[in-house]
C-alpha cells in the first residue's frame, strides 16, 4: 500500500478557498468528483503546481509532476467541495493515513465554523 503525507501547498489552497467562500456545502461527491478526464482537461491548461494545490496529499516516493504524486483531492478544479473533505477524512481514516485524515478533519472543522454550521449535542 502507498505511504502519504500531507502535502501543505493543498492545505493552503484549501484554506484559502474557505477564506473566499468558494466552496459548496452540499453535493454529491461521487458525481462531482474530478474523474480522469476532467484532471487531464485542467493539466492542459494549468502548470503542476496549480494542479497540486487540489490535493491534500502527496504520494512518497512517487515523481514530482505526475499525476500519482497527487492523492485525495478535495474539490472541482473550482471550488472546495465539503463532502470532498469528508471523503478525504474518511479514505485517509480507513487506510490509515493519520496525517492525512487530520488534515482534512481540521479543514472540515474550519469550513463547518466559517459557514456557522454548529456541532449538534
Amino acid at each position: 500500500m502507498a505511504s502519504y503525507e500531507v502535502n501543505p501547498a493543498g492545505v493552503a489552497k484549501a484554506r484559502a478557498l474557505i477564506d473566499a467562500k468558494q466552496y459548496v456545502l452540499d453535493s454529491d461527491w461521487g458525481e462531482v468528483q474530478p474523474k480522469a478526464a476532467d484532471e487531464n482537461a485542467y493539466r492542459e491548461k494549468h502548470p503542476w503546481e496549480d494542479y497540486a494545490e487540489w490535493f491534500l496529499g502527496l504520494t512518497v516516493g512517487a515523481s514530482d509532476e505526475t499525476k500519482g504524486r497527487y492523492a485525495f483531492v478535495y474539490g472541482d478544479f473550482r471550488r472546495l467541495h465539503r463532502s470532498g473533505l469528508i471523503a478525504c477524512v474518511y479514505r485517509a481514516s480507513e487506510w490509515r493515513h493519520k496525517d492525512v485524515e487530520l488534515a482534512a478533519h481540521d479543514l472540515l472543522q474550519r469550513l463547518d465554523a466559517t459557514t456557522g454550521l454548529k456541532p449538534s449535542r
